[in-house]
């Protein structure tokens, strides 16, 4: 059974990915997961911790998202990256689709470095970052770091585009320059092998 805090957390999240952080009052997450005011702040001491409970919630949810969309792990890297990039697009062609949330609420509140919200997302951020990178080590890429670190950014900049302009292509687009490092990456590898020094004894 859904405990109050719970309820109060599902309406928030609803109200705060679709309208924004700041312009969501409390009265109107308290109707929503039917409590009282009072109610909710006997659960939340304030909005700011209600924010930062709304995002803790998403946070394994989004990464076990990306995690179904690069699928398989017996697949190859080039085709599970590819997959990955497909489904982001699929899913931004959704008419709620409103981006990523953490990463709206880091832009919204960036004038408030110390806010709870904005220090969820960067742990958020580092997380998946964390996740991408086990995950290439996992399927054999030579430098997973740099892999990782590469197509986060080309994630985050086709979610920017398409909340810009609105066309889902940008997933797409950025899904071929991912598959491009991929690429180039798994290259990489016979060729340091080769450079690596033999190893000799004293």
């Amino acid at each position: 059974m859904e405990s109050t805090a719970d309820r109060i957390i599902a309406a928030a999240e609803a109200l705060f990915y679709e309208h924004g952080l700041r312009s969501v009052g409390v009265e109107a997450i308290a109707e929503r997961a039917g409590v009282t005011k009072r109610t909710l702040y006997n659960h939340f001491d304030s909005k700011d911790a209600l924010i930062a409970a709304y995002l803790r919630a998403r946070d394994s949810a989004t990464v076990e998202r990306y995690r179904n969309w690069l699928g398989d792990r017996a697949l190859p890297l080039t085709e599970r990256i590819t997959h990955l990039f497909a489904a982001l697009a699929r899913h931004a062609a959704h008419p709620r689709w409103r981006g990523c949330g953490f990463t709206r609420a880091a832009v919204e509140l960036a004038g408030q470095p110390g806010h709870p919200a904005v220090q969820m997302a960067a742990r958020h951020k580092t997380r998946f970052v964390g996740w991408l990178e086990q995950e290439f080590r996992d399927a054999g890429a030579c430098d997973p770091a740099r892999l990782a670190a590469h197509i986060a950014l080309l994630i985050e900049g086709a979610i920017a585009r398409m909340l810009i302009h609105g066309d889902t292509a940008s997933a797409l687009s950025a899904g071929e320059a991912a598959l491009t490092l991929v690429i180039a990456d798994r290259n990489a590898a016979p060729e340091r092998k080769a450079r690596a020094p033999e190893y000799t004894e004293e």
